[in-house]
Parts: structure tokens; C-alpha cells; sequence
């Protein structure tokens, strides 16, 4: 065999190896999916965002909740019947209004228990998600988010309340049309969250939390633990199962030349008082 032939081989293994190591990926991510569903007789839907790489360039691809998303989940809750209960595992930053609206609606047409779990956050959109929620369990640590609508890079209410504080005719003709365009985004977003929030509780509560989320109070990467959600009035549990945790190990960021965190990734525990720990 020459040194040619070796090239190709070694070649041909590298654009395999990605292709197959993702099938694996892929493979244990739906074993404990389905372990997790025959635990607790539901159809489990995982929504998880990371920061992906593709196989050969290596270029992040940053993750988030869009048109596809959308139609996949819808899919899923097609597939399951009535009497079904439904686990959505969320893990996202949130994304587009329309595909979140479609999902969160979809979820609240379901009649069996819905179900909403957040190991360690989900904003935005994915807090739009989690009003759509019989329950939501949260891990102690985990976070929402307002949802307040964003126009590019600015927030709907700052756009909104600068404009209320300057003369208009000091204002510029694009900046009066974003204000106008951002009150209906205010409206639109609290209208849809009242009427989904409206299906767990009542209306006035439901009123009252929609303006809350949707007004711009807190910035837009505010995060709301899970002590705030409950104040807040949300049906918020910490009963977080072990396999979600599990799951999440299958979803980690891309690898780098040096890890940001390392552990030794085993449960330490207290023994006897000791001060020991891992033995």
C-alpha cells in the first residue's frame, strides 16, 4: 500500500468519523429520551439550543428557536394522542416570536398534562413556552426570562419611552416608525401571553403577569429564579428527574483546546461528617 493510498484512507476515516460519532450522539440521546418516557408515560420533546460546530470547518452556529423548530415539535404533538401527557425539555435563549406563538399554542391545545422542564434556562421565547405549562419544573439554579419584544438590537419599550420623552419633532421620521412598530409588538406579545397564561389561571392574574413579562420592566437577559416565579405566581416545581441531567451531558458546547470548566464528573458525598468527600 503506498503513501497515497494511506492519505485517502486516513481522508476517507476523518469525514466519516464526525458522521458516525453523531449517529452515537444521536442513538444514547433517544435511549434516555425514551427511558424517560417510559418513567412517566408521556412523549418527551427536547428542545435545546447550544452553540453548535460543523463536522470539517469547525464555525460555531448559534442556536435558537425558529421556523423548523417550530414545525418539528408541531409534528410531534400531531403524533400524540389525546390522553397522552407531553414533557418538553427546554434549554434555549428563545428566538422567533411567530415560531414560539405557534408552539406555545399548540402546547396549550394538548388536553392532556403539559409539562415543561428547565435545567438551566430558558428566556424569551422559552419563557413564552413555559407559561404554556400545567407545571414547570426548574432545577434549583435555573432561570426564565421577560419577554419583552426586541427590534433589533434595541428593546421594543426603550424605543417606546424615548420617544414619549422628547419632543416629536425632534425625532427623526425612522425612529417615530419603530416606536409605532414597537408599541403593537408590546401589545401583540402581552395579548398572547394573557390568552395563554389565561388557560392555567384567571383572568385578571393573567392580566396582571402578562404586563409584567411584556412591559420592558428588567432588562431582556433578566433572569427570573425560581423563588421570583413563584411570587410571581407561576406553577413552578424543583422536582427536576435525574435523567434530564443526563440528557443535558449528551448536549455540550463544541470542544475547545482548553476546557473553561473541568470536575471530576462523579456525585461527592458527605461521608459520616468527616470533611471528607468522593469516597
Amino acid at each position: 500500500m503506498s503513501v497515497f493510498d494511506l492519505f485517502w484512507l486516513f481522508f476517507m476515516f476523518t469525514s466519516l468519523l464526525p458522521v458516525i460519532q453523531k449517529r452515537m450522539l444521536e442513538a444514547a440521546r433517544l435511549k434516555l429520551m425514551r427511558e424517560l418516557e417510559k418513567k412517566r408515560g408521556s412523549r418527551v420533546i427536547a428542545l435545546i439550543h447550544r452553540q453548535e460546530t460543523m463536522a470539517l470547518l469547525g464555525f460555531p452556529i448559534y442556536r435558537y428557536i425558529n421556523i423548523e423548530d417550530s414545525e418539528e415539535v408541531l409534528r410531534a404533538i400531531k403524533l400524540t394522542d389525546d390522553n397522552v401527557p407531553i414533557d418538553l425539555i427546554l434549554h434555549t435563549p428563545g428566538g422567533l416570536v411567530l415560531a414560539t406563538e405557534q408552539i406555545a399554542h399548540a402546547l396549550c391545545r394538548h388536553p392532556a398534562r403539559v409539562t415543561v422542564f428547565v435545567p438551566h434556562y430558558a428566556m424569551s421565547g422559552g419563557t413564552l413556552l413555559a407559561l404554556a405549562a400545567d407545571e414547570i419544573v426548574m432545577d434549583e439554579n435555573a432561570v426564565l426570562g421577560p419577554i419583552d419584544p426586541q427590534l433589533g438590537e434595541y428593546p421594543a419599550a426603550s424605543i417606546v419611552k424615548v420617544v414619549e420623552q422628547k419632543d416629536v419633532n425632534e425625532v427623526d421620521d425612522k425612529t417615530l416608525i419603530l416606536a409605532d412598530v414597537s408599541r403593537k409588538a408590546i401589545a401583540q406579545v402581552k395579548s398572547r401571553a394573557k390568552a395563554i397564561l389565561g388557560e392555567h389561571m384567571d383572568e385578571e392574574q393573567a392580566e396582571n403577569l402578562a404586563q409584567i413579562l411584556s412591559e420592558g420592566r428588567w432588562t431582556h437577559d433578566y433572569p427570573i429564579t425560581v423563588e421570583e416565579a413563584r411570587e410571581l405566581g407561576l406553577p413552578v416545581s424543583t422536582e427536576m428527574p435525574e435523567i434530564v441531567y443526563k440528557l443535558m451531558t449528551l448536549y455540550r458546547q463544541p470542544g475547545q483546546r482548553r476546557p473553561s470548566v473541568q470536575y471530576i464528573p462523579i456525585p461527592y458525598r458527605s461521608n459520616g461528617g468527616n470533611g471528607k468527600a468522593g469516597e
